[in-house]
C-alpha cells in the first residue's frame, strides 16, 4: 500500500472512529460505562484480566468524582484537540 492509500485509509478510519465516538457519547452514562468495559475487555493482552479490572476500577472511580463534583470533565472538542497535539 502506497503512503497516500495509507494516509487516505487512515483519514477513512479517522472518520469512522470518530463517527462511532459521537454514537457512544450520545448514549446515556451507564451504556457508554457498558461500552467501555467491552471494548478493554475484547483487548488482548499477557494480563487481560487484571488490565480490565483496573481499568473497569478506574472508570468507577472516575464515575463517583464526577458525580459527587470532586472533578470535572473535559468537553469532546478540548480532549479531541490535545490528543490530536499528541
Amino acid at each position: 500500500m502506497t503512503s497516500v492509500n495509507g494516509t487516505a485509509r487512515l483519514k477513512h478510519m479517522n472518520a469512522h472512529v470518530d463517527h462511532l465516538i459521537d454514537e457512544a457519547l450520545a448514549l446515556a452514562p451507564d451504556e457508554r460505562s457498558a461500552v467501555v468495559l467491552a471494548l478493554i475487555e475484547s483487548l488482548d493482552g499477557e494480563d487481560e484480566a487484571s488490565v480490565a479490572k483496573a481499568w473497569a476500577d478506574e472508570i468507577r472511580q472516575r464515575k463517583i468524582d464526577l458525580r459527587s463534583g470532586a472533578k470535572s470533565a473535559t468537553p469532546w472538542t478540548e480532549a479531541r484537540a490535545r490528543l490530536g497535539a499528541l
